[in-house]
């Protein structure tokens, strides 16, 4: 894939995780319920761990810079490059077709790593350390919601994946 494909795509994607971060989101000062995770897991599949990362992270910075939700917390930032980095190293397969079982698969690791190590627990200690909520209270909660939001994750993303496959094959791998 051209650098410029990459680009183009990259930035498109970063502007629907913005509109999907920030528009289309249920957000409260303990729970988020988002749709956030599918530009970065497709820019994990699609682009790799540099790009997802990049993706994630100018996502959160700009969409705290332009559509503020409380006040801005660096902590939230490197959360979401660490989301994007998991899910490249755990997505990416270089431009090559997965089988699907080998994509089921990287999906639910990646997805159990970042909801358990980063939503669950990285997140809760931002918002402990933000509000002073506590932390086991925190951490109950958002147990909850990331139980929910795992299956969806899976279905979702493998759903997506397995439909523009024949897409991204034909206009970002073949060069004319």
């Amino acid at each position: 894939m051209s650098k410029i494909k990459k680009i183009i795509l990259s930035s498109m994607l970063l502007a629907i995780l913005i509109i999907f971060s920030r528009f289309i989101s249920i957000k409260t000062q303990v729970l988020v319920i988002s749709l956030s995770f599918i530009p970065i897991m497709m820019s994990a599949i699609w682009l790799g761990p540099k790009y997802s990362t990049i993706i994630s992270l100018l996502g959160d910075l700009l969409g705290a810079i332009l559509f503020p939700f409380g006040p801005y917390f660096p902590g939230f930032t490197i959360s979401a490059a660490i989301v994007g980095f998991i899910y490249g190293i755990l997505l990416y397969n270089n431009g090559k077709e997965m089988n699907d079982k080998k994509l089921i698969i990287r999906i639910i690791v990646s997805s159990l790593i970042v909801l358990i190590i980063v939503n669950i627990f990285i997140t809760s200690l931002w918002i402990h350390i933000l509000y002073g909520k506590a932390y086991l209270a925190i951490i109950t909660g958002r147990v909850i919601t990331q139980i929910i939001m795992l299956p969806i994750q899976i279905i979702v993303i493998y759903m997506l994946e397995k439909s523009t496959r024949p897409y991204i094959k034909k206009y970002l791998y073949e060069e004319k």
